[in-house]
């Protein structure tokens, strides 16, 4: 469609406010990364600016030597892998016969997971379950009360209305299961809001924390984020006691702010690696699933 000379301007225009917006968002960022590459001389000096200065690998080499970075990192790295399996599997199981017009009582359970979405128990219910159920200072503690989201079953469920019955019907014909026929049928064709609430979940894992204040205090089972967070706001860190470290006049002059930047960077790119491979489902999914009844 051919744009008149207006249309045109108003897309330059769009396009140059969007591009300014997101360069804005991007800088904090970048300075972060020029940080953590950048020699602690020149940090506390105050050279650097979006660019690396003096660039040195030498805050990576000592995060990453650290125990305690080391072991959150494996805590978040497996949360988010078994948390995020099992939220979407409850999910579909919930989900898939809550499509179902034939199904009685479907729109009493539909009240009571959307009743969770206004109200629910509060902190102190909520705490007090856990403690009822033995899951304080567990690992499990991260997974079990956070299984299932109300508002990924609905957009779970009103994707899975939108695959054709007789599909369904064939298969069961051909003797497939109600499991079965989830399985081979319905899931395979339902990737792109799979992906979404993949993409949804993990995100939410990888940067959970409050879970981990509330329920946890056994260390070993701090997540990254809760890491980090001491990092940042307590300086709680033995990175620059390593190896006799602290005894070397250098270490005097080691700039806090790079460990942290070095840090920060670590624990972000594992989950911006996931963004490519989820992309290509995530606007489909969203959108299917959020305008079908």
């Amino acid at each position: 469609m051919r744009l008149t000379r207006g249309e045109r301007l108003a897309s330059r225009l769009n396009y140059l406010i969007l591009g300014f917006i997101a360069l804005l968002a991007l800088l904090p960022f970048l300075h972060i990364v020029a940080q953590s590459f950048s020699s602690h001389q020149a940090i506390t000096s105050g050279r650097v600016t979006l660019w690396p200065v003096d660039f040195s690998f030498e805050a990576y080499m000592k995060v990453l030597r650290e125990h305690a970075f080391v072991n959150a990192f494996k805590v978040s790295l497996l949360r988010t892998a078994i948390g995020t399996l099992v939220n979407v599997v409850i999910t579909c199981m919930l989900a898939y016969p809550l499509s179902k017009v034939y199904i009685k009582g479907r729109s009493a359970i539909m009240f009571l997971i959307v009743f969770t979405m206004l109200f629910n128990g509060g902190m102190i219910p909520t705490f007090l379950v856990v403690k009822a159920t033995g899951l304080l200072n567990s690992f499990w503690v991260y997974i079990i009360p956070g299984a299932v989201s109300a508002f990924n079953v609905i957009i779970m469920k009103n994707f899975f209305q939108g695959v054709p019955p007789e599909l369904e019907e064939s298969a069961k014909i051909d003797g497939s299961s109600n499991i079965g026929t989830l399985v081979r049928i319905v899931v395979p064709l339902s990737m792109p809001v799979i992906a979404t609430i993949t993409l949804f979940h993990a995100v939410g894992h990888w940067n959970a924390f409050f879970d981990t204040v509330l329920y946890v205090t056994d260390r070993n089972l701090f997540p990254l984020q809760v890491y980090l967070r001491e990092l940042i706001m307590f300086n709680q860190s033995n990175i620059s006691n390593n190896n006799g470290y602290a005894a070397n006049i250098d270490s005097t002059l080691l700039a806090l702010e790079s460990l942290k930047a070095a840090a920060l960077i670590a624990s972000t790119v594992p989950i911006l690696l996931v963004y490519p491979f989820l992309q290509k489902h995530f606007v489909k999914g969203i959108t299917l699933g959020s305008v079908k009844g």
